[in-house]
């Protein structure tokens, strides 16, 4: 069996170089990605093809609206000039522009002309030239020398065409890092024709960007989720054979798959064979990467197939269709389907956690299939889960004594990952995902509060640490627990008119009774509260967890209740109703007597204090049909 299985059998454990490199729990790699954006962006036409260009002068509206649907960041600014000498003059006075693009219409210079002067100026800034008219862009081609601009493409009328030149030119400068950081995979793509490149690019970003968009909704929490689209995969064009190779070479490990051209340039002349070349190489070294050909010769189908190629015609009706298709099949985008070696579905998941629930009833055979052509790491590297997919990449079928072995390691590897993944996190509570053993995890916005935030710091040191290992025969652990976030506390406060109220009674009593008696509670909040209750079947502690409540200079200790609850009534709805009890209670205490008194003796006023609420699993003992719990301290 492979070294790793071994290791992790022996220790239970997942190797460091997770935290080294910043996979998993600390996803802190993931913030290093995409470091270098573009963000300021200078486009040169004459008044007519910015008209066209625009249609109705919407352009900036749609590609900020894009950015802002696929929840991508830092939408880029747009300067418009419409004559080169302006263009020159913006970039001989300003430093600020990350990419230039120029049509061929300019009022007082060729767009050559242009480039080469801005280029004297700003070497370092790239210059795209987009085109209108096949037949025009020929014709500059044939007289002129365009090595000058950075690409070339042609404009069809889909303004993601912008957004794919700017996606295009930031992986371009990042890729090296990003990959070196995580293991962020890329698509190769080898294509000489600027009309198919310019078709091509904007499609193979969308459905990237799509996948990452079905990806956030998979994240532990908010920050996990929008660290995740930075991981995307990139997309390397290449135009020749050499291009191509390089990239082969520098990025092999990494490489999600590739789409090329059969007829392509090689060592400066063009070569039919290019691509069949291309594609054998690759498979030689990594049978797993999928590789679209396309080409309108069809006797290069067979040989396609040979290869272990995927093959389409270039002038089908279906042409981009048939790239999506392919792309949502081996490049592991979408639901991963279990199928038997004759096709035929078994199974299907959509994340880690149906995945590990199929492969316990999937047939044997399936499990086979898709190890032996390492569809699973294949997967994994598709919704960035670098880390898990390194690690099981490597295990071949071969390395078990049983088909049934490999099934019952990829079970524990996913339930140790999606465990570790979660650990030392504050994540945002699902019911798919809650663990009642360890998880710690919030609902509802606003803050946690200082007593939730000192919990949540502590589980963070025990694991990252390792601190619960440090120590022979003890496990040490925060015990599960979900947060209702501040913003829980204003909306009930406000829902049921009790701010002002609560602020000028000073009767304890009567504030107690006006907020028990109070009858909405905030309807995804009680959900979410049914979900935790169906997990939870053990006593709770209902604790309180103020702005202010266990801050370094002001610790409000037992200032605010604490309640423990039973949780044990056969009816689930009592026990929900306990719990939503328990709760309103706490937020009365804000306003008690002690409470008010307390907050006279610092700088703050009450009406600025805000209360969350911890509901924690008590760690204890039964005996007969009493609960005790273990340990109580300050």
């Amino acid at each position: 069996m492979p070294e790793e299985f071994e290791y992790r059998k022996s220790t239970g454990s997942l190797d460091p170089f997770w935290f080294e490199h910043g996979y998993g729990t600390g996803y802190h790699g993931f913030q290093n990605l995409m470091q270098q954006r573009i963000r300021e962006v200078m486009l040169v036409s004459s008044p007519y093809d910015l008209y066209l260009f625009e249609e109705d002068g919407r352009l900036y509206d749609l590609i900020r609206n894009e950015y802002q649907g696929l929840h991508l960041s830092h939408s880029p600014e747009i300067t418009r000039v419409s004559s080169g000498e302006e263009a020159l003059a913006l970039a001989t006075q300003d430093t600020h522009f990350d990419l230039i693009i120029t049509t061929l219409h300019i009022e007082d210079l060729t767009a050559v002309r242009l480039a080469r002067s801005i280029k004297d100026i700003r070497p370092e800034v790239p210059i795209v030239l987009l085109a209108y008219d096949r037949r025009e862009l020929g014709e500059l081609m044939m007289h002129y020398d365009t090595s000058v601009f950075d690409r070339i493409f042609i404009w069809q009328g889909d303004f993601r065409l912008i957004i794919a030149i700017i996606k295009h030119l930031e992986d371009l400068i990042n890729v090296d890092s990003d990959t070196a950081t995580v293991g962020v995979q890329a698509i190769i793509l080898v294509e000489d024709n600027v009309g198919f490149y310019s078709s091509y690019l904007p499609l193979i970003y969308t459905e990237i960007l799509k996948q990452s968009r079905r990806l956030i909704t998979e994240g532990i929490n908010l920050t996990h989720r929008y660290l995740r689209m930075r991981a995307r995969p990139k997309i390397l064009l290449c135009t020749n054979h050499e291009e191509a190779l390089d990239n082969l070479n520098k990025y092999q490990e990494y490489i999600l798959g590739v789409i090329s051209d059969v007829d392509f340039k090689r060592d400066g002349t063009r070569d039919s064979r290019a691509g069949l070349d291309f594609a054998r190489e690759i498979k030689s070294r990594h049978a797993d990467i999928p590789v679209l050909l396309q080409s309108n010769n069809k006797n290069c189908e067979q040989e396609a197939r040979e290869i272990g190629a995927t093959f389409v015609v270039k002038d089908s009706p279906t042409l981009l269709f048939e790239l999506r298709q392919f792309m949502t099949q081996y490049f592991s985008f979408g639901d991963f389907v279990f199928r038997l070696p004759d096709g035929s579905e078994v199974g299907r998941a959509y994340d880690l956690r149906t995945l590990e629930e199929q492969l316990k009833i999937v047939p044997e055979e399936s499990v086979r299939f898709h190890a032996e052509r390492n569809h699973f790491s294949n997967w994994l590297k598709a919704r960035t889960e670098f880390w898990l997919a390194h690690q099981l990449r490597p295990r071949m079928v071969s390395h078990y004594p049983t088909v049934n072995d490999l099934r019952k390691d990829l079970i524990r590897s996913l339930k140790d990952y999606r465990r570790q993944r979660q650990r030392g996190q504050i994540t945002d509570f699902s019911r798919e995902t809650f663990d009642p053993n360890w998880s710690f995890a919030r609902v509802g916005g606003g803050s946690l509060g200082g007593k939730a935030r000192g919990l949540g710091f502590v589980n963070i040191l025990i694991n990252n640490l390792n601190v619960k290992d440090r120590f022979a025969g003890v496990h040490l652990f925060v015990p599960s627990a979900i947060v209702l976030g501040t913003d829980v506390f204003d909306e009930f406060l406000d829902d049921n008119n009790l701010r002002t109220f609560a602020l000028n009674c000073t009767d304890i009593k009567e504030i107690r009774s006006r907020f028990l008696d109070a009858g909405k509670f905030p309807e995804s909040i009680l959900q979410a509260l049914r979900d935790f209750l169906d997990i939870a079947r053990f006593p709770l502690a209902v604790r309180s967890s103020s702005l202010l409540e266990d801050s370094q200079y002001h610790p409000f200790a037992g200032v605010y209740e604490t309640h423990m609850i039973p949780n044990n009534n056969p009816e689930s709805a009592v026990r929900l109703q306990e719990l939503v009890n328990t709760i309103k209670l706490i937020y009365a205490s804000t306003f008690s007597q002690g409470a008010r008194d307390y907050m006279r003796a610092t700088a703050y006023r009450l009406e600025e204090e805000k209360m969350a609420i911890i509901i924690q699993r008590m760690i204890g003992s039964r005996f007969s049909n009493r609960f005790y719990p273990d340990l109580a301290g300050v």
